[in-house]
């Protein structure tokens, strides 16, 4: 069965004032139809970076410089 979803070596960066900085790395993930996946972690660690990379919807200054959604 193909997911319904499918997240492959993710790497997304944000321009800062200090430069550039890389908020996430190689993130990877699947979702199958029926399935419930939760993105857990602490503050900061990039989940809104991860949901909103998928959703399309990045800030100002971010990029999906590597992989597959």
């Amino acid at each position: 069965m193909m997911p319904l979803l499918s997240v492959r070596g993710l790497k997304v960066s944000i321009k800062t004032d200090e430069g550039v900085a890389q908020v996430l790395d190689d993130v990877g993930l699947e979702l199958e139809r029926g399935r419930i996946l939760g993105v857990v972690g602490e503050s900061g660690c990039g989940k809104s970076t991860l949901i909103r990379a998928i959703m399309g919807i990045l800030p100002k200054g971010a990029r999906v410089e590597q992989g597959e959604i």
